[in-house]
């Protein structure tokens, strides 16, 4: 049994101290995991690795409650609300530009009005992963793990006890639907 699985143990039978210990235990991973995200298209927000970190586990904190039994579900559980946090930042950033309840002001028409800025396309790629998830949970799953989670093929088939290759078809077929949600 792994440090972090008897941790996530613990947790489960009310052991207060335990989640900290485990958050000190897997910083170094949800740091990479962090760090692999905002490398790969959430460099647009206004969140750097260890503010993502730190948000998530003030996110863990707040609900209390930590579904997880083994190391692999700690993780997975740890991307998803990455993702939370990644676009609830965007959301409140995209309103902070918009000026809240002030009057916008347009000085010139059309100037990039096609061009989505990448806030956009965050929130775009969030509204169609909970499309998918309804369609197909494990393709929302995988999708979510490659793309807010960083994970590698092997780490998303270990996580979700299934083969390498199940992962790369699971991984197309979302691609694609994905790719034709956000035309």
């Amino acid at each position: 049994m792994t440090q972090l699985t008897e941790l996530l143990g613990r947790i489960q039978a009310g052991d207060a101290g335990a989640r900290d210990a485990l958050f000190a235990a897997a910083y170094s991973e949800l740091h990479r995991i962090a760090h692999a995200r905002l490398r790969d298209g959430g460099r647009d927000t206004v969140l750097d690795t260890t503010c993502l970190v730190h948000e998530s586990y003030l996110r863990f904190v707040r609900v209390g409650e930590l579904r997880a039994e083994d190391r692999r579900a700690f993780f997975a559980y740890a991307s998803q609300v990455m993702r939370s946090v990644i676009v609830d930042s965007v959301r409140e950033r995209i309103a902070q530009k918009r000026g809240g309840d002030q009057t916008p002001l347009t000085l010139s028409h059309g100037l990039g009005a096609e061009l989505p800025d990448a806030e956009q396309t965050v929130l775009a790629v969030h509204e169609a992963l909970e499309a998918l998830e309804q369609a197909d949970p494990r393709l929302a799953q995988v999708a979510q793990m490659r793309y807010f989670g960083g994970y590698s093929e092997r780490e998303i088939a270990e996580t979700l006890e299934v083969t390498e290759r199940t992962v790369q078809r699971d991984w197309e077929r979302a691609r694609a639907i994905l790719a034709a949600a956000l035309r």
